[in-house]
């Protein structure tokens, strides 16, 4: 029971999580690409209570922003008039979940902008930048999760079943991807392929990179899950009864698979959404200005930036928890298979 529980924790958090990227149109208070050039690293805004004469106001509230005189990054906080937050307010135009046109924001204010997590050097809120881009990461690590898992199913599969010189043939190959570095693999890959492509065009490419690189290991598993699976004796008695290899895989020896392609999603999710985010920070990923996880970490490369702006390092604090539940989503099915094999074995000996 205690390992239910916890897997249940880890999936409404992680289901949370993303929730929050799904909807990151009504969440991000502004357009991802939108910019003010008047406002270049701009430092987190400060949300009050209390105004300049100790009033206190029930609405949290914020101040405006100017230029420090004889400054030209440092600002200060014009404390003539409050602005309060504003929740559930028309702004800049998005699609909820993709397809349905909507106008309505979460929050904002009026006569000010509220930068949750500062600017960039374009004056673009960080905020919604994050939320946008976590939209294309995560999209690219559960495509190339499952591009990487179905390769996965399709070659272990056939390898496990039908033996022989396949077995031999692509579990040799397995094993050349296997000693492959695969993240130099994965830069020169993607590297060799054109550079000058739309952001639609370099997401698929991504996804397609990823995807095929990664599908060693899981192949390597579902072979040995196959292995184990067609010499059980109801897959026996359903080939004596003259059941075809496909209704066997199909019916019998793949639902085996199930608990191990599912432990593997959640290994393999936070590390493609890490190698999307490390192709778009050197530059490989998707092109600016549509938002990334990487190429929104990719100004942290210029020294200026990393000993002057520290909201800079914020969208990376932020990631930490994505990372946290698909492994900690992880650990909780590797538990619950285990408990399951220890069950099944246990009433194995019983009978």
């Amino acid at each position: 029971m205690s390992t239910r529980r916890t897997f249940v924790k880890w999936l409404v958090a992680l289901g949370v999580l993303h929730g929050m990227v799904v909807c990151a149109g009504f969440l991000a208070p502004y357009n991802p690409v939108e910019q003010d050039r008047k406002s270049p690293y701009l430092p987190p805004t400060r949300l009050h209570l209390a105004d300049a004469n100790g009033h206190i106001h029930v609405r949290p509230f914020a101040y405006s922003v100017r230029l420090r005189v004889r400054s030209f990054d440092q600002y200060e906080e014009d404390t003539t008039e409050p602005h309060p937050v504003k929740f559930f307010l028309n702004g800049a135009r998005y699609r909820l979940l993709g397809f349905l046109p909507c106008r309505m924001h979460f929050f904002g204010a009026e006569g000010t902008r509220i930068y949750l997590l500062g600017t960039d050097a374009y004056g673009r809120d960080q905020f919604s930048r994050f939320l946008f881009g976590g939209q294309v990461s995560l999209l690219a690590g559960l495509l190339g999760a499952g591009l990487t898992l179905l390769l996965g199913l399709c070659v272990g599969a056939v390898a496990g079943y039908y033996g022989g010189w396949r077995d031999s043939v692509l579990m040799r190959f397995a094993e050349l991807f296997l000693a492959l570095p695969w993240l130099y693999l994965l830069l020169a890959l993607r590297a060799f392929l054109p550079l000058a492509v739309g952001p639609l065009e370099a997401f698929f490419l991504i996804i397609a990179v990823i995807g095929g690189v990664g599908w060693a290991r899981p192949a390597r598993l579902v072979r040995g899950v196959v292995l184990s699976a067609r010499e059980r004796d109801f897959v026996r008695a359903a080939r004596g009864f003259g059941a075809s290899n496909g209704y066997l895989l199909r019916r019998h020896i793949l639902p085996e698979t199930s608990s191990v392609l599912l432990t593997q999603a959640a290994i393999l999710i936070p590390q493609y959404v890490l190698a999307e985010m490390t192709l778009s920070f050197l530059g490989l990923g998707v092109p600016e200005p549509a938002p990334s996880w990487g190429n929104l970490l990719s100004s942290l490369q210029q020294y200026s930036v990393l000993v002057s702006y520290w909201w800079m390092y914020l969208p990376a604090l932020i990631m930490v928890p994505f990372f946290l539940g698909y492994l900690g989503l992880a650990s909780s099915l590797q538990e619950r298979a285990e408990a399951y094999k220890i069950e099944t074995s246990s009433l194995g000996s019983l009978t």
